[in-house]
């Protein structure tokens, strides 16, 4: 590995982070094209599915910069580079045929499409291929598609909203706002990178939320998931209400759909447009780690937990829950009985829950 070789990987990656709102569920996707001098001949990002991957805009802006000779190049890229045909061909055939000698490749491809066989075919052509370039960083930003792909389930952000005391209501359950308009206008856009938002029936019977994306540039909302274990979501509710505009699925219990009103609840809520999941239960609610299962088979690969605090705990306790967004309002509610983060707890500080590489923003 060269010392050049971390520089131009990371700028791989910032160029791929302009794919953020775009690419997904693809990959975020950079390349750069560098001659042996240093001199960047070309760059590019993946836009989103179907569009050209971010080797072939590398190689179309060398070309029109004037580069028809590509010996003694290395191509920089934070992903191993595709080897099968999907919605675009494979870029190891650009590589070959652009007669690129030296690739830096960030991390191979979870994907098992790919996994190594890539490197493998650049490798058996001749060229050299340096994989491993700031790994670390290159797993990090794309780590919805990793989980994905190496866990079998969707990437969950947790996003929570309280007072500095860890309250998210008041005594009397007043919860709106508690946070302010900057804080709101960033959920939405969070919610707009989702492929499913996720709530609890709790949250539906107390705030009637709607949970869709509402920014102007959005180009629309992600499917809106409740865990209803015992099927009460009801009709009038603005979920079920918009559930033809917006899809909604109710996840509950297999078991109540074998009792008569649970028979009768399914049924009204698949007239209205609601998509109706029986699973399994644990611990008197929708088994959560199932419910990550069926979710990614159905190629759910992002979701935002919007919960109330037993739901919230329940993931945290599941080991699912991969990033947390808090928001803090810079103001305490009190009240021993006010509605907090969590509902349950630990009972021993050896089962405490730890967060990691955490970041603050004002």
């Amino acid at each position: 590995m060269r010392q050049t070789d971390e520089c131009f990987v990371r700028r791989t990656l910032d160029l791929a982070r302009l794919g953020t709102d775009t690419a997904p569920p693809n990959p975020l996707v950079g390349a750069l094209i560098v001659d042996s001098a240093g001199t960047v001949l070309g760059s590019g990002w993946h836009r989103g599915p179907g569009t050209p991957h971010a080797e072939v805009h590398a190689v179309a802006a060398a070309r029109q910069g004037g580069c028809t000779d590509f010996a003694g190049t290395t191509l920089y890229v934070n992903l191993e580079p595709c080897c099968h045909t999907g919605r675009t061909p494979p870029c190891t055939d650009l590589i070959l045929a652009a007669g690129i000698p030296r690739i830096g490749c960030g991390m191979t491809d979870p994907d098992s499409r790919v996994s190594g066989k890539g490197v493998d075919i650049l490798r058996n052509a001749g060229r050299t291929v340096v994989v491993g370039v700031l790994e670390r960083e290159c797993r990090e930003l794309n780590a919805p598609f990793v989980t994905f792909h190496e866990k079998g389930r969707p990437y969950f952000t947790l996003k929570t909203a309280s007072s500095l005391d860890g309250k998210t209501a008041t005594v009397t359950g007043e919860s709106r706002w508690i946070t302010g308009e900057a804080s709101r206008e960033s959920v939405h856009r969070l919610r707009s990178r989702q492929a499913a938002i996720l709530t609890g029936i709790g949250t539906v019977l107390a705030d009637d939320p709607l949970l869709t994306v509402r920014l102007n540039e959005a180009g629309g909302s992600p499917l809106r998931i409740v865990a209803d274990t015992r099927l009460r979501l009801p009709a009038e509710s603005r979920l079920v209400q918009t559930a033809r505009e917006f899809p909604v699925l109710a996840a509950c219990s297999r078991a109540i759909l074998e009792t008569d009103e649970g028979k009768k609840n399914g049924q009204a809520l698949e007239q209205a447009g609601v998509t109706v999941l029986p699973l399994p239960e644990k611990d008197g609610r929708v088994d959560l780690v199932e419910l990550a299962r069926v979710l990614a088979q159905c190629g759910i690969d992002r979701v935002l937990i919007e919960a109330g605090e037993s739901l919230a705990w329940s993931f945290l306790e599941s080991g699912l829950v991969d990033r947390m967004r808090m928001y803090l309002a810079p103001q305490f509610l009190g009240g021993r009985e006010a509605p907090s983060l969590f509902r349950g707890g630990v009972q021993t500080l050896d089962r405490r829950i730890t967060l990691e590489g955490i970041t603050l923003f004002r």
